[in-house]
Order: C-alpha cells, then structure tokens, then sequence
C-alpha cells in the first residue's frame, strides 16, 4: 500500500532552486559539481552527502544513501550488487553523469554507472546536482551529476575500522589509514562485502543470488611551497554477482578509476588545472561454469581549466575537456572507439542581493557530430533569509556504442538526444532551519527508443517526453530532534507520435517521499527513516503496474568512547514486499550489527 494516490500534476513554465546540505571535499563549506569552481552557494539544486551522514544513516551500499537525495529513485533488479539504474527528475539512467574525483565513470556500451559495485565505506563525499549540466561537462548531463568523492586525509595520522554482520549472512569490514598536514595529505582502505542474497526471482529459479566485492582507495597529495598542488586518486572494485537469468548465469566485474590534477597560479587572479583520468568498466558474463560474453570499456579523459578572478565578485571560467571511449568485447563491433573534444565557459557574478551563472560549450564527437549547449541562471536575495532563483539550460545525452553499433541493433544514423530545462524556485535561512520549493520541467526531444522494422528491432529517435515536476525541502530541529525531508511530485509524459502519447514513461514514480528522523541521547544515538514511492509503470504502453510502496527502518548506536561505537539497524521494518522492475522483488525485513572505529 503506497502513501500517495496517483495526481497528475499541469505545471507551467517552472523551476527550480534548491539547497544544498554540506561541504565539498578540501573545500571547506563550498560545493563544487555545479560550478566546477569552489563555490559556497549555487543557483543549482544540490544535495549533499557527508561521511558522517553515510555513519548515522548506517547504510550498506551506495544505493542506499543516493535513494535519500530530492527527485532521485533507483530501479534495481533484486537487491545489493544487480543491476541499478538512477533516474533524476525522471529522466532515464543515460542522462545522468556520474564521476569519481572528478573522472567520468560508465559503461560506453550500456552507457551506464555500475552504481551497484560502488563501496560505500570508500567515499567520503556525494555531490548530486539537479538539472542540466552539459554547458559545463558535455554528454549524459540532462538530468543531473553524481560525483563521488573517496576519502581523503589530513588532520594526522588516523586510523578507521568497522565490521559489519546480519540478515541473509551479510558480512562486510572495512580497514585503513589517512594522515596529513596543512601541506600533504593521504588515504589508504579497503573494504569487502559478501551476501548471500535472496531469491530475486522465484518464478525463474529457485535459489539465491549472492554478491560479493573487494575494493581499495590509495589517493594522496602535496601543496609546494610555490602554491602547487598535485594529488593522485586509485579505486578498483572487484566483485561476482549471481543473478535470475536461467542456468546458474553469474558475472565477474571489475570497476576501476584513477586519476591525478595539477593546480597552479601563474598569476595572482589566474588558478590553471590540468586533471587527467581513467575509467574501466568490465564484465564477463558466464552461464554456470561456460563462458558466455565479454563487455570491457575504457574512458581516458583530460582537462585544462583556467579560472580567471576579474575581481572580488566576479569569476571567469574557460577550458578544454578531452574524452575517447575505448570497448573490447567478445561482441564484433564494427566501430571500437571514438573521441570528444569539448570547450566550455562560464562566468559567475555576485553583485549585492544578485547572483547570476552563465555557461556555454561546444562539442564535437567522432561519431555523432557536434553540439553546443548553454545555460542561464539567476538568483535574488528577496529578503535576507529568503532568496529566488530561475535558470534555463539545454543539455545532450550521447547515443551509446550499443545503440550505435550493436550488431543486429544498432543504428549509425541516430543522434544525440537533446533536452531544454526550465527552473524557478524559493530557499529560506532561518534560526529554525532550513527549506526550499522548487519546480521544473524538461522537454526531451530524439530520445532513442526501439523500433521494430522489417521484423527486427532497431535503435531510432522517435520518442519525446515533457516531465513536470515540484521539489520540497526541509531540514529542521524541534522537540531536540533533526528532521530532514523531501517530496517530489512529478508528471513524467511520454510526447511521442505514437500509441504511447500522453502516457506516463516506464518505471518513473510520481511521488517520491524521504524523511530522516534523528537525535543523540549523552552517548546514545536513535534514528528513523522513511522511503516511499508512488505507483510506476514498468511498460512504455502503460499496461503492466508497479504498485507504490513505503518502507520504514530504524537505527540506534552507542559510542563505546571518543571512537568506539556499536551500531544496529533495522530495515523494511514491516517486511513489505514491492518491486522497482517487474519480476524482481526487493529485500524484506533485514537486521545489521556494526563494530566501528572512527576517532573524531
């Protein structure tokens, strides 16, 4: 039983302000996703997520705390480790982008994140901005980004332990060190869990599809006495995932990134960064003890970023970005690799109670041609607590190598699709807490959908969408309790000139509900927390029903001392039973008991 009923909603031109909720990475209160510039406020919706927010909240896997962020919901084929797709303002997984310290992570074939293997004992930071962002990053920013940021050290030498054990013989521990000063810092962890998992498809096979993962962060970094700085980042992910698809099929993936940046200042107004990076993404599929497929892909990526200070209020952005997707598959493709060469500015201006973001870029791709795309936005302080904001961007999502070249499927002469993005919103400060409102809408246009011709399916650019959308925020303490929510109501409309128009895009709730319930007792921390979704469908005709649901958890933890503490959490209280993707039910009841050590 879901909390909401359906209610369609008919917004207008809308938009969209929002706040964000902590600090960036070495960047003291600042965010830097939206700007990609330190920045201690943003027109941009951002949410954000602090190590000690992935502590209280006691979650096991990323998809847990991502869920939490304003007008995010994850699609996920039966529990931790399967596949896991997130959707921004209901827009599809191929419009969001994701990074790791600032390098572009995905699938090129799929056009995918693995959210599913990222370990969450091994990030330290997420920064998920809301809305268009390809005038500044390029391809797949239609919805929104998602970056990552692992741990990092400083403050000296300081050691963090935990272990973890319960439902479904869930075992999990993680290990390392991080240590550093005001000139050089590092961090070095690992971290494994191992799952028996649940049967995700009883109808298929009767059994249960397990998941396991290793991984390891090395990042480090020094500040010269000229002002240089050069840091480097490593995280590799290896993980065995069984999964419902008919004899025992099981895979092997491995998910690396790694990257390192130079920063300097040849002038006193002038900052230069040069950044460099890799992502892989492979995977090898077997069915039982035979092999079966093979799918690797590879993004180097590079940047020049020049942040020009023209005076105290007012900042000047240009660089050049440098992509080339690399597959090797047991799959002939019959392209392999292509490049993208992207040049971009922004300017940022404060100027008393106004704010204004201006960005523009230009791409060019081997295989799919050129875009360029913009963005407008503007804030006003209305009051001293309440402020307003409004912006306008379009944005483009890449086609994938799958829909470009897949044998039997893949179409060379589709395009990009392209999105244009409305915004208007409210924030207020106050000695109580905090809130926002805010309201969108996007139209998507040449979006890529399967097409059957001639008796075989084929990639074309037939489908548009128009979703709507209101955002409400609130963070609050009362009665010496925090209280954290949101709500997201959206109206995701499939404008296609099809059988499908003016029906609801698949998989895509129309509400969405977090609350997250907190307080500290001397030495005792309670928590509680609520998720519920509307219903969705999981067909583009609309004919086969995801019914809503809500599932409740709750948390305690006891510090044992100054570093100590024991924590347990409940989860799917009530052990509702309920599915994001047809056919593949969701964990039930699950209790965890943690040991960790973490010195404040």
């Amino acid at each position: 039983m879901t909390i909401f009923a359906r209610a369609p909603l008919a917004l207008g031109l809308i938009g969209l302000s929002s706040l964000s909720f902590a600090s960036t990475l070495d960047l003291g209160s600042d965010v830097v996703t939206a700007t990609r510039t330190s920045q201690a406020s943003s027109i941009a919706a951002t949410t954000v997520f602090e190590r000690t927010d992935i502590e209280r909240l006691q979650v096991n896997t990323a998809e847990e705390l991502l869920r939490r962020a304003t007008g995010v919901n994850l699609i996920n084929n039966g529990g931790p480790g399967k596949s896991t797709s997130l959707q921004i303002r209901g827009s599809n997984d191929k419009h969001v982008l994701v990074m790791i310290d600032g390098v572009r992570v995905g699938s090129a074939t799929s056009g995918v994140a693995a959210l599913q293997n990222l370990p969450v004992e091994q990030i330290e930071r997420i920064e998920i901005v809301r809305g268009p962002r390809s005038s500044l990053y390029g391809s797949e920013a239609i919805g929104g980004v998602v970056q990552i940021f692992t741990r990092k050290g400083g403050d000296g030498l300081t050691p963090y332990f935990s272990t973890t054990v319960g439902s479904r013989q869930h075992r999990a521990a993680t290990a390392g060190a991080s240590g550093g000063n005001d000139n050089a810092w590092f961090n070095l962890g690992v971290s494994s869990l191992d799952t028996e998992g649940y049967d995700a498809r009883p109808s298929r096979e009767v059994d249960h599809d397990g998941y396991r993962e290793l991984s390891a962060n090395l990042s480090g970094g020094y500040r010269f006495a000229n002002g240089l700085l050069l840091d480097a980042n490593l995280l590799q992910v290896e993980s065995h995932n069984d999964y419902d698809s008919g004899n025992k099929a099981n895979a092997d993936s491995v998910l690396k990134a790694y990257g390192a940046r130079a920063r300097f200042a040849p002038l006193s107004f002038w900052d230069v960064t040069l950044q460099a990076g890799r992502s892989e993404d492979q995977n090898e599929n077997f069915k039982g003890s035979t092999f079966d497929s093979r799918y690797d892909t590879r993004r180097d990526t590079a940047s020049w970023q020049n942040d020009f200070a023209l005076s105290e209020k007012q900042l000047l952005t240009v660089g050049y970005d440098w992509q080339q997707d690399s597959v090797s598959s047991s799959v002939d493709y019959p392209e392999d690799s292509r490049y993208n060469h992207g040049l971009f500015a922004q300017y940022l201006l404060h100027a008393g109670r106004h704010e204004w973001q201006l960005g523009l870029r230009h791409d060019d791709n081997e295989a799919y041609g050129e875009h360029t795309t913009g963005s407008v936005g503007y804030g006003y302080a209305l009051t001293d607590s309440i402020s307003l904001a409004s912006s306008y961007g379009t944005a483009f999502s890449a086609p994938t190598f799958n829909q470009l070249y897949f044998p039997g499927y893949g179409n060379p002469d589709i395009q990009a699709e392209t999105s244009r993005n409305i915004e208007v919103g409210l924030r207020g400060q106050h000695r109580w807490g905090s809130w926002s409102a805010n309201a969108f809408r996007n139209d998507i246009d040449d979006m890529i959908a399967s097409v059957r011709v001639g008796g075989v399916s084929m990639a074309e650019n037939v489908d548009k969408a128009r979703i709507t959308g209101l955002e409400l925020e609130v963070l609050t303490q009362q009665l010496g309790w925090n209280w954290q929510a949101n709500l997201t109501l959206q109206d995701p409309e499939n404008r296609s000139s099809s059988a499908n128009d003016d029906l609801l895009l698949r998989r895509v709730p129309e509400q969405i509900f977090n609350l997250d319930v907190d307080r500290r007792f001397g030495r005792i921390g309670l928590g509680a927390s609520v998720h519920a979704e509307g219903r969705r469908w999981d067909n583009a005709t609309n004919t086969s029903d995801l019914h809503g649901y809500n599932t409740v958890e709750l948390r305690a933890e006891y510090w044992l001392s100054h570093a100590w503490r024991v924590q347990a959490r409940v989860s799917n209280l009530f052990d509702n039973e309920y599915e994001t993707a047809a056919t593949y039910t969701q964990p039930g009841r699950a209790g965890y008991l943690t040991l960790r050590y973490q010195p404040l």
